[in-house]
């Protein structure tokens, strides 16, 4: 079964995947830091627990080892200061995988969210059969759609998602994938300057049982 690394190193910038006893407490204490800078776009967060965080991370774990996704903790300077996902949507063609994102306000604005991603983007077009990569938002979260734009996505349809809807961006293996270090490190020179607020293409709140708005559902 393909998997991702554990561990992917960026420099000053870590994507590791979670343990679940080790990283409960600070998760929890990081999301409900950003409560104010991610409610626009998630709602749940006002819901947000140490039980649910603990729920959460246990299904994360499952989900890895199934290899349905792949959500890695966001490290930067020793600390977490977000989440990022790889993932197959439920009931979505087999050469398509999604890609999610969320930071705390104070890793925004240096490009974190753009590393991040385009580090997930290299890992899914390692997977083999993978064609296509998408991230999903919130229309009016443009900081996220400037994520997507700064590596090579271009807009492709809106999708229902809950009440509302989404827009998708694609991003095809012959259309700029980031295949190597030096293309990363090229993106992430960029981002430093342009990124602004990121709060997602979110990881979504439960995504072994509802895939149906990935942008705006983060871990609770």
């Amino acid at each position: 079964m393909e998997m991702p690394p554990r561990v992917i190193e960026l420099d000053d910038l870590t994507l590791r995947r979670f343990d679940p006893e080790g990283d409960r407490a600070e998760l929890f204490e990081v999301i409900d830091a950003a409560r104010g800078h991610l409610r626009p776009w998630m709602t749940w967060v006002d819901e947000h627990s140490p039980d649910r965080t603990a729920e959460f991370l246990a299904r994360r774990q499952e989900a890895w080892e199934a290899g349905r996704d792949f959500t890695f903790a966001v490290v930067l300077g020793g600390a977490i200061v977000g989440a990022c996902q790889l993932f197959r949507r439920e009931g979505g063609p087999d050469g398509v995988m999604e890609i999610g994102y969320w930071l705390h306000p104070a890793a925004t604005g240096r490009g974190v969210a753009t590393r991040a991603a385009g580090a997930l983007v290299a890992e899914a077009f390692r997977f083999p059969g993978v064609e296509q990569v998408e991230i999903a938002h919130d229309p009016a979260n443009r900081a996220s759609g400037a994520v997507a734009g700064r590596l090579g996505f271009t807009q492709d349809r809106h999708r229902p998602a809950g009440t509302s809807e989404e827009l998708v961006w694609r991003l095809g293996r012959q259309e700029g994938a980031i295949e190597d270090a030096e293309a990363e490190e090229s993106v992430a020179k960029k981002s430093v300057v342009e990124e602004s607020v990121v709060e997602g293409g979110g990881v979504p709140e439960d995504v072994v049982q509802d895939r149906k708005s990935s942008a705006s559902h983060p871990p609770k």
